[in-house]
Parts: C-alpha cells; structure tokens; sequence
C-alpha cells in the first residue's frame, strides 16, 4: 500500500521530441509513477491519486523544473 503522507514530486523538463513529465516518488525515492504533464489520468488512478489530481496538477504547474517538492495532500 502505498503511504501517501511520505511522497514527493519532480517535474522534469522535456528536450526536443521528448515532453514534459512528473515523477511521483515514495520517502525511499522508488518510482511510484510517472507521466506527462498533459497526461496525468491513468498513472494517477493505477496509485489510488484519481480524486487527487486537481491539487496534483497545480502543484505540478507552482513548482520549478528538477526541484524536488514534498507532496502534501
């Protein structure tokens, strides 16, 4: 089960083809999802963060490129 009050979250700039993307990451930093800015559905729903996605994605849209930022929720 995933612990939601111990997450983190990177935003990762794209280069050339390749798009924006975000990385949600647990207290031990192991790779709990992963997506495009513009696609945060599916990854979001498969860790049980659907009903989250809201609060997510305006965080992901406050933080700055590569910072790695505390997920409150």
């Amino acid at each position: 089960m995933v612990n939601f009050e111990d997450m983190y979250i990177i935003k990762v700039k794209g280069v050339a083809k390749i798009p924006d993307y975000v990385q949600l990451r647990d207290d031990e930093f192991t790779l709990l999802a992963y997506f495009r800015v513009d696609r945060p559905d599916k990854s979001l729903d498969k860790v049980g963060l659907g009903s989250k996605k809201d609060v997510i994605m305006k965080l992901v849209s406050d933080i700055p490129f590569g910072k790695i930022t505390k997920l409150e929720l």
